[in-house]
C-alpha cells in the first residue's frame, strides 16, 4: 500500500481500456473503489482511465500471455497490499459465421487462450489475495452463449469457451468456498460494443450485473450463473 494513496476496497478488471470492462471500472469507482484497469495496451489503458471518475489506475495484464497474471498479482500486492474483487472481462472471437463442423483451430485456440486460460491464470494468480481479507470477489464474464440448455449451432470458439469458463467458476467457487471468496459467473447480455455490435442495450446495464456480483454480500450466493441478478440455466 502506498502512502500516497490510502486504499479501501481495490477491484482490477481485465481487458478493461473499453466497453463493459471499463464501464464496470467507472461504475466500480463511483462506488469508491480503487480501480486497476488490466490492459495489453497501457497507452490505450491510461486514456480510458482518463475518462473516469475516482481513483482508477492502469496495470499491465495480458492474460493470454503465461506469467502476466502472475507479475500482475505481485505488483498489486507491492502496491496495494491487496485486492478485493477480480473481474474477468477480457475476452475475444464472437466468431459469427464459423461452424464446428468446419473449425478453425487458429480461432479456436485463440478464444480459449484468453477465454479460458486466460482467466483461468488470473483467478489462480490472485486467489491467495482475494482469500487473504476473507470477503473476495471473483467475476466471470460470461455468456448466456455458454449455456448448455440453450446452446445451439453458431460461434463455436466463443461458445464453447464460454462453456468452459463457466466449468472453471463451479471448480473455483468450491476450492474457494472456505477463503470467504465467493466466485459467479455473469452474463451482461447483448451489450452495444465492439464485441457485440450495435443494436445491444447500453452497456452501463450490461456492467451492472458484473458491479452486482463484484459487491455481493458475505452471504451471497457463490458459484451461480447470472444476468442483471437472475439465475441462468448452465
Amino acid at each position: 500500500m502506498t502512502d500516497e494513496h490510502p486504499v479501501d476496497k481495490v477491484a482490477l478488471a481485465t481487458g478493461a481500456n473499453r466497453g463493459i470492462g471499463q464501464e464496470t471500472g467507472r461504475q466500480l469507482a463511483k462506488l469508491g473503489f480503487t480501480v486497476l484497469l488490466g490492459v495489453r495496451d497501457i497507452a490505450k489503458g491510461e486514456a480510458a482511465a482518463k475518462a473516469l471518475d475516482g481513483h482508477v489506475e492502469v496495470i499491465a495484464l495480458d492474460v493470454a500471455a503465461p506469467d502476466a497474471a502472475q507479475t500482475a498479482a505481485e505488483e498489486v500486492q507491492r502496491r496495494f497490499g491487496r485486492l478485493d474483487v477480480l473481474i474477468n472481462n477480457a475476452a475475444i472471437h464472437y466468431d459469427t459465421g464459423s461452424r464446428a463442423s468446419r473449425p478453425d483451430w487458429t480461432v479456436i485456440r485463440e478464444a480459449f487462450e484468453t477465454n479460458v486460460f486466460g482467466a483461468w491464470r488470473a483467478g489462480a494468480a490472485f486467489a491467495p489475495l482475494l482469500g487473504a481479507g476473507g470477503h473476495g470477489r471473483l467475476v466471470n464474464v460470461s455468456s448466456e452463449g455458454g449455456s448448455l440448455a440453450s446452446m445451439g449451432a453458431g460461434t463455436p470458439a466463443y461458445s464453447t469457451s464460454k462453456a468452459t469458463l463457466n466449468a472453471l467458476t463451479r471448480v473455483l467457487a468450491a476450492e474457494l468456498r472456505g477463503s470467504g471468496v465467493l466466485v459467479n459467473a455473469v452474463c451482461p447480455g447483448w451489450v452495444a460494443t465492439d464485441m457485440g455490435g450495435p443494436g445491444g442495450r447500453p452497456v452501463a446495464q450490461g456492467a451492472a450485473g458484473i458491479v452486482r456480483a463484484a459487491t455481493l454480500p458475505d452471504d451471497g450466493p457463490t458459484g451461480g450463473f447470472f444476468r442483471d441478478g437472475r439465475r441462468l440455466p448452465w
